[in-house]
């Protein structure tokens, strides 16, 4: 026993001589970090502001009442998500279910790379293993060939260099064949001689913890199983439900952008619509994941999540630095000196074009505000993470106020829309939807903490 300690403080002396500390407390050297501002996103800089009404509340709804709050830093979307950037998640999830499909039928056909065919997008796993490293030889005996209940096939990783295949004519077996045909309705669904992808299929699947939840529940003491009780998996059909442009409106005509409007490019720039909060929570997973993604590739510290703004949040990078402001321009008119209009909405009773268009505008229209956002009164309202309850305003915290009840269906929106008259446009107006529900006029834009806390403004 003196033999062993003797040894370990021998080389405890050893190793602190070696060391670069000199033996003090130094604490953990890790890479400098400095932060890098997202691409597309502004810095919003945390301060206090006064939330709520700033005028008198002339709907008599009573579900404002100024109230100082402060909020920390954070990055905001320049602009809503466009069409463009969402259908770069939608081509993601297609791609991901395609050669998931794939490398499912190369298994049960036992095709492996090499041969060519429908091999070439087998599962990583099935690489040779003289070709797998040991961190992938032990994830695969342990992990990946067990799968679960739900899915035999979980944890498994794709084949991503392998290109996939877009022309018919070039497809290499009947099994490609196959899979690629799974992906389409049947032909006596077609119209006007082109083929539909089958939206149905394209389904993004992720996992969150309910932090919120598990911090509060003094159940057990068992972290473990604490941890994975509140472990959430979602599945979430991606693509946008293009019918509310006529389901929102009825005895109308509005085909052209039920047809047109997500998919072709001169709506590219455009904000996304038809999308329900659930899969605005889904894009944000998704961003997430590909910039992380993209982090391991290079070796680069993974990012934090992003996410949607609270409301608070919301209302704050609204105002843009101006305190009791009406609307994000300062107000309490919706003209300018010009008697042009600063926003995108329905000015007129009946009259939609008034403000120079009858449905949505480009996502970088009008005059941003002082933090250099866009839109955050009109054009289309937005989705917000809270909850919307009618009297939280009494009840929230003053520091970072949120509502984050799971049970209420029922999420804050904001800003207004194209359809909506000025009240809506205010910066203190709330309204909500369900969870559920998608419209022509809700989109929604993205939000990131900003890491560290010396960066804040003045009192708004």
């Amino acid at each position: 026993m003196k033999k062993f300690i003797a040894l370990t403080a021998t080389l405890s002396f050893l190793i602190s001589c070696g060391s670069s500390d000199r033996g003090e407390l130094v604490g953990v050297r890790g890479k400098k970090w400095r932060p890098e501002k997202p691409y597309g996103m502004a810095l919003v800089p945390g301060g206090a502001y006064i939330m709520g009404k700033a005028d008198d509340d002339l709907a008599n709804v009573q579900d404002a009442p100024a109230k100082t709050v402060t909020v920390r830093s954070f990055y905001m979307d320049e602009t809503e998500i466009t069409n463009s950037e969402y259908r770069q998640f939608v081509q993601w999830v297609k791609d991901s279910t395609i050669r998931t499909r794939l490398a499912i039928l190369a298994d049960e056909q036992g095709q492996k790379p090499g041969a060519g065919g429908i091999g070439e997008f087998a599962f990583k796993d099935q690489e040779s293993t003289d070709k797998q490293s040991a961190y992938d030889k032990y994830m695969y005996e342990n992990y990946y060939s067990i799968g679960t209940d739900d899915d035999m096939y979980a944890g498994r990783k794709l084949n991503h260099k392998a290109k996939l295949i877009t022309d018919p004519q070039k497809y290499p077996d009947e099994y490609y064949v196959e899979v690629m045909d799974s992906m389409y309705l049947p032909e006596s669904e077609s119209f006007n001689g082109l083929r539909t992808i089958d939206v149905s299929k394209l389904v993004f699947r992720y996992s969150w913890m309910d932090i919120q939840a598990a911090a509060k529940d003094k159940s057990t003491k068992n972290t473990r199983a604490k941890r994975s009780k509140y472990m959430r998996n979602e599945q979430v059909e991606v693509y946008p439900d293009t019918t509310v442009w006529i389901k929102d409106f009825a005895y109308s005509y509005n085909e052209p952008m039920h047809n047109d409007y997500f998919w072709h490019d001169a709506y590219g720039e455009y904000p996304v619509v038809g999308v329900t909060w659930q899969k605005a929570k889904a894009f944000c997973a998704w961003r997430t994941l590909n910039k992380n993604t993209y982090q391991k590739a290079k070796k680069r510290q993974q990012i934090n999540s992003f996410r949607l703004p609270t409301e608070a949040e919301w209302e704050f990078a609204a105002r843009g630095g101006l305190a009791s402001a009406t609307f994000p321009w300062g107000g309490p008119y919706t003209k300018n000196d010009r008697g042009c209009f600063l926003a995108n909405f329905k000015p007129n009773r009946g009259d939609y074009a008034a403000d120079g268009a009858l449905y949505t505008v480009e996502a970088k229209s009008y005059d941003p505000n002082d933090h250099n956002l866009y839109n955050m009164s009109g054009n289309v309202a937005e989705w917000t993470d809270s909850s919307y309850d009618a009297s939280s305003y009494e009840y929230v915290s003053t520091m970072n106020p949120n509502v984050p009840d799971q049970s209420n269906k029922r999420k804050v929106i904001r800003g207004g829309s194209w359809k909506d008259v000025a009240y809506f446009l205010q910066v203190g107006t709330r309204d909500w939807e369900y969870a559920d529900s998608a419209r022509s006029y809700i989109g929604f834009r993205t939000v990131q903490d900003y890491m560290g806390t010396q960066n804040t403004g003045t009192n708004q």
